[in-house]
């Protein structure tokens, strides 16, 4: 039996100029505070514009916002477009 999110990969992993939607947050009800203070949440089209360190820097429209390693692990995201 498959598992239901078998496809989904860490934001953390997606390589530079790939877009994603951002399909789970593994973190509390801070952290998803946090994130849609940061005009994130489940569902938003990201995509990756550079790696910092363990972190990364998203663009989401016309915003972007940088995220800490320990934010993009926690993010799961469904790759989209060529290479999903």
């Amino acid at each position: 039996m498959e598992e239901p999110h078998a496809d989904l990969l860490r934001l953390a992993d997606l390589p530079i100029g790939a877009s994603a939607h951002i399909v789970e947050i593994r973190g509390g009800r801070a952290l998803t505070r946090r994130l849609l203070g940061l005009g994130l949440r489940i569902g938003s089209l990201v995509t990756v514009l550079h790696h910092r360190g363990q972190g990364v820097v998203v663009s989401n429209g016309e915003t972007r916002v940088a995220l800490g390693g320990g934010v993009a692990e926690k993010l799961r995201v469904r790759r989209q477009g060529p290479g999903a």
